[in-house]
């Protein structure tokens, strides 16, 4: 006997992020991703723009079609494999392919453009799946507080809502930090998911 320990192969987990176009899935993924990050974007084109509201977030010139790929190890016992949701409704097909198997999931929320979460809440929530809503601040949008966005989307306390810059690897690390705690949490208490309350907008803060 050698007397070393042999190297155990870090726990594989399966996360989603999703939210809706535009809303920083991908620059999320590859913030944090080890491996270079697999996106499938295409030009967004005029017959698309015709289709996919681009209200709020005009200069965006593709869009992922069907998935973005990247994995993070958060530490030597656990690797995160990331997998990010289309962002258009009419690609939303492919949700239970990319879902089947996820432990846990990051809604991503743009506060210029609310209303494109609330396909992602209800999806999830009808599977019951742990997730956390992380409110990406975009540069000039309108600050909101956190309660006030809980509010308006109508969602229990339980459902953790933090704030995020998808571009800074801390800041996505932290919400994925967030998840994983909210996943423990919700097999701890022996419930999945958790009931949303009738959306309420703030003032000033649109809900379609």
């Amino acid at each position: 006997m050698s007397g070393r320990s042999e190297r155990v192969a870090p726990l594989a987990v399966k996360i989603v992020v999703s939210g809706g176009l535009g809303v920083g899935k991908t620059t999320f993924i590859g913030a944090v991703s080890e491996i270079e990050p697999l996106d499938t974007e295409a030009a967004i084109t005029q017959v698309s723009v015709g289709v996919d509201s681009l209200a709020g977030v005009e200069g965006k010139t593709t869009t992922t079609v069907a998935l973005d790929f990247g994995r993070i190890t958060l530490d030597p016992t656990i690797a995160l494999y990331l997998f990010g949701t289309p962002g258009q409704d009419r690609f939303s097909f492919l949700w239970d392919d990319l879902v089947e198997g996820a432990l846990g999931t990051v809604v991503l929320v743009d506060t210029r453009r609310i209303e494109d979460c609330f396909p992602a809440l209800d999806y999830f929530e009808a599977h019951g799946a742990p997730f956390v809503l992380a409110v990406n601040r975009f540069e000039g949008s309108e600050r909101f507080e956190l309660g006030e966005i809980r509010e308006a989307l109508g969602v229990g306390e339980s459902v953790p809502v933090v704030e995020c810059d998808a571009r800074a690897r801390g800041s996505v690390r932290d919400v994925l930090a967030a998840l994983m705690d909210q996943v423990i949490g919700v097999r701890v208490r022996g419930r999945r998911g958790a009931s949303r309350a009738v959306p309420r907008a703030p003032e000033g803060l649109p809900v379609g």
